[in-house]
């Protein structure tokens, strides 16, 4: 018991340590610190550029599985810079067009200027819709502060744009997802089923690794399968896995309406394994610099992965 304390609290402490944009800033940009950060990311990063992502995609593609890209970042506060991260995105929605790449793009709102100004958020989020028609565009959450940003603009791209190409990202920690789960199938979008990596109390969520969160999974994915809204489920936890699988096999369920999705590096056998039953799959893969956020998430989720990112530190 003791032992699952320490590593709860270190959790905890790396989540909150992801938020720390200065420490953020010195890691992606420092010259000393910079390349041992580069060392533990490529665990998780398919590379910095529009080329590097193209080419995980091609790999995720022969192993049988679907793909979606995201370029990293976050929290961008200058409109400018928001507006060059979004010709990113176009870029890329050019380059898996012109691959023929069965690949949806993600990304966050705030990485493309939400932060900034709503109306921003929501005129750029509407441009990387329209580059993509098409493909699935997904919308990823954020802290809790910002969720109500990004329901309401997800509203606005379907109900004033009519892109219901476009999805939405729902964690099933937070509490309020009881409520905003139903709100979202009303709109015809895929939608996300993740657990939810962040650094929040248990007032706004429910414990990560507690059954409640894991129960509130089971909930809510058996909810979207049963519905036959389009859905991604998106956990490598192989017990949830194993059991909605059987579900789906018992009850027939409809493979053009639902995926399961796992991390690029994260569950990969189990991701095969699934795809080798007959199951739609999908591989989630990142690329950029500001990766900091991502990674030090990615360790958390498993805190046994420090010692892994100790290795991939220290290799010579």
């Amino acid at each position: 018991m003791q032992n699952q304390n320490l590593i709860e609290q270190a959790a905890e402490a790396l989540r909150a340590f992801a938020l720390n944009e200065e420490a953020k800033e010195r890691f992606c940009t420092d010259p000393l610190l910079q390349p041992f950060m580069q060392r533990v990311a490529q665990r998780y990063v398919a590379g910095s550029t529009v080329d590097d992502v193209l080419r995980r995609v091609a790999e995720m593609a022969a192993r049988g599985h679907r793909a979606s890209a995201e370029y990293m970042g976050e929290s961008v506060h200058d409109e400018g810079f928001a507006n060059s991260e979004t010709e990113v995105f176009l870029q890329l929605a050019g380059a898996l067009a012109r691959q023929g790449a069965d690949c949806s793009i993600s990304f966050d709102l705030s990485h493309v200027g939400a932060a900034v100004d709503p109306e921003l958020g929501y005129r750029n989020a509407l441009r990387i819709a329209r580059a993509a028609e098409g493909r699935e565009v997904m919308v990823s959450m954020e802290n809790h502060e910002r969720a109500d940003l990004i329901y309401d603009i997800y509203r606005r791209l379907h109900e004033e744009a009519g892109m219901h190409h476009v999805g939405i990202t729902v964690p099933a920690r937070r509490h309020r997802s009881e409520q905003d789960l139903p709100a979202m199938m009303k709109l015809p979008g895929r939608i996300r089923l993740v657990k939810g990596a962040f650094h929040e109390g248990p007032e706004v969520s429910h414990p990560r690794n507690s059954p409640e969160l894991a129960a509130a999974y089971r909930r809510h994915a058996q909810t979207l399968l049963r519905s036959g809204h389009l859905c991604s489920i998106a956990t490598h936890d192989r017990a949830i896995q194993g059991e909605l699988a059987e579900m789906i096999r018992n009850e027939g369920l409809d493979p053009a309406r639902y995926e399961f999705e796992s991390l690029d590096g994260l569950g990969t056998e189990q991701i095969d394994g699934l795809r080798a039953q007959g199951f739609p799959t999908r591989e989630y893969a990142v690329f950029g610099t500001e990766h900091f956020l991502y990674v030090l998430n990615r360790i958390s989720e498993e805190p046994v992965r420090v010692y892994q990112a100790l290795i991939d530190l220290l290799r010579p």
